[in-house]
């Protein structure tokens, strides 16, 4: 089993490159994604999330890669790490290795901790730029 998660706010390739990446790792895969509330904790804009929570979590569902999507409330996903102790994490190479939540908890019940390459000028926050005119 194969786990990431993110706020996921406007989809884009860069989002659909990282979960086909960590389906790739597996052969399930569980998103778990940030509730609005927790989302606007993580300071990503007074305006954010653009998408709210239940259309954010259907979108990531729809995709092909995806086997499951939870929502979660808290600042970081590692109660929900601990409680389904996936055999692989997976986030973005923007996360520092010692930084990725659940890292350890992974490693020491004999799991895997991935990072995946990102795109190029592929992120919600540059997409809202452009839209913006920014």
């Amino acid at each position: 089993m194969v786990f990431t998660n993110g706020v996921f706010d406007l989809l884009h390739a860069g989002h659909v490159a990282l979960l086909e990446a960590a389906r790739g790792e597996g052969d399930a895969l569980i998103v778990a994604v940030n509730r609005d509330a927790s989302a606007r904790r993580l300071a990503k804009g007074p305006d954010r999330p653009v998408v709210a929570e239940d259309e954010r979590a259907r979108l990531i569902a729809a995709l092909a890669a995806v086997d499951c999507v939870v929502l979660f409330a808290e600042d970081t996903p590692l109660a929900l790490i601990r409680q389904l102790r996936p055999d692989v994490l997976v986030k973005g190479a923007d996360y520092a290795p010692d930084a990725i939540v659940g890292a350890a908890e992974v490693k020491g019940w004999g799991g895997r901790v991935v990072r995946v390459p990102l795109i190029e000028d592929k992120s919600t926050t540059s997409l809202l730029r452009k839209l913006r005119g920014v």
